[in-house]
């Protein structure tokens, strides 16, 4: 078993389903400083730690250091009943290592720390990474890290599930919370109070119908997603509050305010739009991250991922990297099921961010 799949299969075991990442950030942080690199653990939250690591005092000096890897150590929830598996397994079964996770994305974090490694104990130039916590709820991790820890960089690299196609930026993320108001009363007499519900319900339509989004050329369409509804206490009293949240994907030449007014108009003067998350959109120029896209195996046209990362946090924290995505995990089992992710473009994944240390 390689040293990439061990620490994958270790980071799936941790539970860091919404939270918990400092024992994932222990982990890291221990393989990291064995392997002669400094460690910073940034832990603004009880139990909830970012790491930065690099091969030298970063903070002592202004010199940008030539690459960035950073990833996430959280993942999104997953029910154990609904599995065919235990989702913290960390087993490999036909080529394929299994648990949340797997693809997003701890097999890339523990492929940009073995290449790291590597890197580091070969004697080799400058290397910053960074692992947030977070990120899966609006880069929650990325958006507290102290800054003073962070060397500018030219180059900012995210291991997120690719299949191991480097992508050169993603949309944008707008997510709101909508509350309607209602007048309470006996579920028998309605007529004596106001329904919230139904006021949300139809403003939750309006927006799943709307169909007049922008599309860019490079991103593809904006998109608007009604995640979350949350109204009523019992059958029998009307409800007199009601809440949604909407989950908007920006491409280039999109402005928020904008959307929130025409989110606004969707929906009416009776129901609040409130900002939650606000993350711009990543459009890297190709021009500026050719070599380092050709060291990764990039093709000849740019790609752009659906959903957004850290870089829309860390691109600018770090002096306005140019943003490269590019992990192992397969992009169709981000958030699903008996998550598993492709052993093999585990170790491909290694290869690939060693070169890119080694001709950087």
């Amino acid at each position: 078993m390689s040293r990439a799949l061990d620490l994958a299969r270790a980071l799936v075991r941790l539970d860091t389903r919404g939270g918990g990442e400092r024992v994932a950030a222990d982990l890291v942080a221990e393989r990291l400083a064995d392997a002669g690199l400094r460690v910073d653990l940034d832990e603004p939250q009880a139990g909830r730690a970012n790491v930065v690591a690099r091969t030298r005092d970063v903070r002592a000096t202004d010199r940008p250091v030539p690459v960035t890897l950073s990833g996430h150590l959280d993942t999104v929830p997953a029910d154990d009943a609904v599995w065919s598996f235990d989702p913290l397994a960390g087993d490999v079964v036909d080529g394929r290592l299994r648990g949340r996770g797997a693809s997003d994305m701890k097999g890339g974090v523990a492929a940009m720390i073995e290449a790291a490694t590597v890197h580091a104990r070969d004697g080799g130039g400058d290397l910053q990474l960074v692992f947030t916590f977070g990120e899966e709820t609006g880069c929650d991790g990325a958006r507290a890290l102290d800054r003073t820890l962070l060397a500018p960089s030219p180059l900012l690299v995210v291991g997120e599930m690719t299949g191991g196609r480097p992508l050169l930026g993603h949309k944008g993320a707008l997510w709101l919370r909508l509350v309607a108001r209602g007048v309470p009363a006996h579920g028998s007499r309605p007529e004596l109070g106001h329904n919230a519900l139904v006021d949300l319900a139809r403003a939750a339509l309006a927006v799943h119908a709307h169909d007049d989004w922008p599309v860019s050329d490079t991103h593809g369409p904006m998109t608007a997603n009604v995640g979350t509804f949350h109204a009523g206490v019992v059958p029998n009293v009307v409800p007199d509050r009601a809440e949604m949240c909407v989950d908007l994907r920006l491409v280039p030449g999109t402005d928020a305010d904008a959307v929130v007014a025409t989110i606004g108009g969707l929906v009416g003067d009776d129901v609040a739009v409130e900002r939650l998350v606000d993350l711009p959109v990543v459009d890297t120029d190709p021009a500026t991250v050719s070599h380092a896209r050709r060291l990764l195996g990039g093709e000849r046209e740019p790609g752009y991922a659906t959903y957004f990362t850290d870089a829309a946090v860390l691109a600018g924290a770090l002096g306005g990297a140019g943003v490269i995505i590019c992990g192992p995990g397969d992009p169709d089992q981000a958030h699903v099921t008996d998550e598993t992710c492709s052993v093999a473009r585990v170790e491909e994944a290694v290869a690939a961010y060693g070169r890119l240390l080694a001709g950087g």
